[in-house]
């Protein structure tokens, strides 16, 4: 005993013992200090839906799992896509993209706290049919004040537009109008073999007099007539999305008036720039012209 007590004294790089008391102090101390420490949320899921799509066509991005009580962003091409809340810790948002967009593969990033995810979204060349019509000519060349007119309602109509409100419309959008289409979406017009104009949305075959529905719900924020569209009702869903209804023969509500999905809006006419009874219905996301047909089809 002595010989070790001497053998210990005289090696100064000997460290003393390590109480088991002190060991059992430091794993605990480690472990709440692993507990307390700020995670991640790197649990959510993203998808998006279709991931194929067409020119003019939107899209729904869906987040589920998200531990963080604020909601997530996602961007396409420079542009932010709005996100509403549909349950717990799921988050939805409608995105599109408009006629002139280049076919590709293009790239959506969803963003949650600091955790991002990407997803891949394939716009298709499509071919959009073509016609031709012969026309009366004050039906397809505007005097200078026509024009002066139809800038002044342009003007108008893209501040509508371009203003963003909260979330109104709920779960899919439906038909206004349940009839078959007589020009579909993004078609090309050749009126009498000089003016060229591609169809911003659907016509869809009625009788005079026939009840529109309203395709989701929103709030009025337009009942006029207009140069080309006559009498017109638009409805503002909230988030950047509008529908159009126009060359109504009546209109059943007034400006400001908040409606329920398929309450009826107006009826069937030939009002404005048209040659019969229809109903020319259109959608607008974020300023962005959509394929209304294809915003009905989509799961919401």
């Amino acid at each position: 005993m002595r010989h070790l007590i001497s053998e210990n004294r005289n090696n100064k790089y000997l460290k003393p013992p390590v109480p088991e008391v002190f060991l059992a102090g430091m794993v605990f101390f480690v472990t709440v200090l692993i507990f307390l420490l700020p995670v991640s949320a790197e649990t959510f899921r993203a998808e998006i839906s279709p991931g194929k799509i067409s020119q003019g066509d939107p899209f729904v991005v869906k987040v589920t799992g998200l531990e963080a009580s604020s909601p997530p962003s996602a961007v396409l091409l420079e542009k932010e896509i709005l996100f509403s809340g549909c349950g717990d810790g799921c988050y939805i948002a409608l995105g599109g993209v408009d006629l002139n967009t280049k076919p590709g593969i293009y790239k959506v990033t969803v963003t949650a706290g600091r955790e991002k995810r990407d997803l891949m979204l394939s716009v298709e060349k499509t071919a959009f049919p073509e016609i031709r019509l012969t026309l009366p000519k004050e039906k397809v060349f505007l005097s200078p004040e026509d024009i002066e007119r139809t800038e002044r309602e342009k003007e108008r109509l893209t501040a509508i537009f371009r203003t963003i409100t909260g979330k109104l419309w709920d779960g899919n959008f439906i038909t206004p109008l349940g009839n078959s289409v007589s020009t579909g979406f993004g078609v090309k017009r050749i009126m009498n073999g000089k003016n060229v104009s591609v169809h911003k949305g659907v016509d869809i075959r009625g009788r005079e007099g026939e009840d529109i529905r309203a395709s989701n719900a929103g709030r009025v924020v337009l009942v006029e007539e207009l140069f080309f569209g006559g009498n017109t009702v638009i409805l503002d869903h909230g988030q950047g999305i509008y529908t159009i209804y126009m060359h109504l023969s009546k209109a059943r509500v007034d400006s400001e008036d908040i409606v329920s999905k398929g309450d009826v809006i107006g009826l069937v006419g030939s009002s404005g720039r048209a040659t019969g009874p229809h109903l020319h219905f259109a959608a607008k996301l974020q300023d962005m012209t959509v394929n209304p047909l294809s915003l009905i089809s989509l799961a919401l």
